[in-house]
């Protein structure tokens, strides 16, 4: 039987249930000083995303580091500007005698000129259709006897001699800048001088026609010129691809392509172009790109 007094009633039970397993007291507040290190970090953490330009708006770091180059390799906000027909003949004639190893005399610099660099540089936006504007350009006036013409003349224009020559890395390339002359191409075939899918007898057999316009990769055109199947007489014009490939080489730094091109260069095309009579366009941006080492290509006919 019970005593007849009420129990009291536990301070305990009246706790909120929502403390249920916390510990008894006054609740936490956070600190000034915790607050004050919180707003830091936030700051520095804003300032490391910060695109530098003073405007303070964050940006995403890995998306910085994909735009802060262009396809050439320069910065956005670099100010590109069209290199001069002496920087194009500087840059090219660095160029071979850095890869050949060669110190040409001061009497040998002054023999080459402005005049035997086709501008192609003249605008940024170079593409085919560019390229065929400043090709036509070069020949002046008689573009059309010289490019558009189909018949052979005695003494005058023999078989498998072009007027223009291009050069590139790949057979890829060298059809992909023949489209570009496509309009000039229709009655006179051009002639595509590689080993990818064609076979040295029937680039001979081509090359017995009229040819103006030929392009192909610097092995391939070196046997053709060996074998005297592909003629200089008319060669007015050399056109080298000097755009990168997606690793980032070009025809003066992809390995043995670069040797089997100044080996072709140093044979047939330096004392002309040094003497006046041959034009060098070079297509592409003027950048010296990455040596990338690495093992050889195989045959890049």
């Amino acid at each position: 039987m019970g005593s007849g007094k009420a129990k009291k009633p536990s301070k305990l039970s009246h706790r909120n249930p929502k403390n249920k397993g916390r510990p008894l007291g006054p609740k936490t507040k956070k600190t000034k000083a915790h607050s004050h290190t919180k707003d830091k970090k936030k700051k520095e953490k804003k300032q490391r995303l910060s695109n530098g330009g003073g405007n303070g708006s964050p940006i995403d770091e890995k998306a910085s580091n994909q735009s802060s180059q262009n396809d050439s390799g320069l910065s956005d906000g670099a100010e590109v500007q069209p290199a001069s027909a002496s920087a194009q003949l500087s840059f090219f004639l660095d160029k071979f005698q850095s890869a050949n190893g060669v110190q040409l005399s001061s009497l040998e610099l002054e023999s080459f000129n402005d005049k035997c660099i086709l501008d192609l540089s003249e605008s940024l936006d170079q593409d085919v259709s560019s390229l065929l504007k400043h090709v036509k350009e070069a020949f002046g006036p008689s573009w059309k006897q010289e490019l558009c013409g189909k018949d052979l003349v005695d003494g005058k224009i023999d078989p498998g001699s072009p007027a223009v020559l291009i050069i590139s890395t790949s057979a890829l390339r060298a059809i992909e800048l023949l489209r570009g002359f496509r309009l000039l191409t229709n009655e006179c075939r051009a002639a595509k001088l590689f080993s990818k899918h064609m076979k040295v007898e029937e680039q001979v057999s081509l090359l017995k026609n009229r040819v103006n316009i030929a392009s192909g990769t610097p092995n391939r055109i070196k046997k053709l010129i060996d074998i005297e199947a592909l003629g200089l007489s008319r060669l007015s014009v050399i056109v080298l691809d000097m755009h990168p490939d997606v690793k980032g080489y070009s025809l003066t730094t992809l390995p043995q392509v670069r040797d089997e091109f100044w080996d072709l260069y140093k044979n047939y095309f330096h004392d002309r172009l040094q003497q006046g009579s041959l034009h060098l366009g070079l297509y592409g941006p003027l950048t010296s790109g990455k040596e990338l080492k690495g093992k050889k290509r195989g045959p890049t006919e």
